[in-house]
């Protein structure tokens, strides 16, 4: 039950997004950890799966690159996930470049034609949708509920308000990967430097 109080501020800000009609469903970037998902990008492709099955979107964009010395990128790993799962590879747009979110937005933003449904974090959503906005993405949000440590909610607040007074984050390299043919899963490509 507590769980369920602690959403209710964030459903009067980002009601559930329960009408069909998104181009697409994304997963922002989150930890991997040698080819499988942290808890945190697992919650986050779970939820996606559930909206995906609810027939929200026809296509689920995973996003997210790889720290230095990782084998997998996030979306690489995130994408795996769901094509085990049962979501077709045609259905699935792997992004596997981005460092944080405002690049896991911009990268996919080329492909993201129509309104998206944004999943992640409850704290890291209100974040996402500005970043998404400055883009100029039609996008709504989902929050993944979850028990979000204090200092999570106050480092996204302060996140805001670096955004708010007008600083913007600056990308880095560009690529996108789509699965291959047969659904054996996203390349593992090399990232590229800065």
């Amino acid at each position: 039950m507590g769980g369920v109080r602690g959403l209710l501020p964030l459903l009067l800000f980002f009601p559930p997004a329960l009408a069909q009609g998104y181009a697409w469903i994304v997963v922002l970037g989150a930890a991997q950890y040698g080819g499988r998902p942290s808890p945190a990008l697992e919650r986050r492709l779970e939820t996606a799966l559930e909206l995906y099955a609810k027939g929200l979107a026809p296509g689920i964009a995973v996003a997210g690159g790889r720290l230095p010395g990782d084998r997998f990128s996030e979306g690489e790993v995130g994408c795996r996930y769901l094509l085990e799962r049962g979501v077709p590879g045609e259905a699935l747009l792997c992004e596997t470049q981005s460092r944080n979110t405002y690049e896991n937005l911009l990268f996919l933003r080329p492909r993201l034609q129509g309104p998206v449904l944004l999943v992640t974090d409850a704290p890291h959503l209100p974040r996402a949708l500005f970043l998404a906005r400055l883009l100029g993405l039609e996008a709504r949000g989902h929050p993944v509920p979850g028990p979000y440590p204090p200092g999570y909610w106050l480092r996204e607040a302060l996140y805001r308000l670096w955004l708010y007074l007008g600083l913007r984050p600056s990308p880095g390299g560009q690529a996108l990967r789509a699965p291959p043919p047969g659904g054996a899963g996203p390349p593992d490509t090399p990232p590229r430097g800065p």
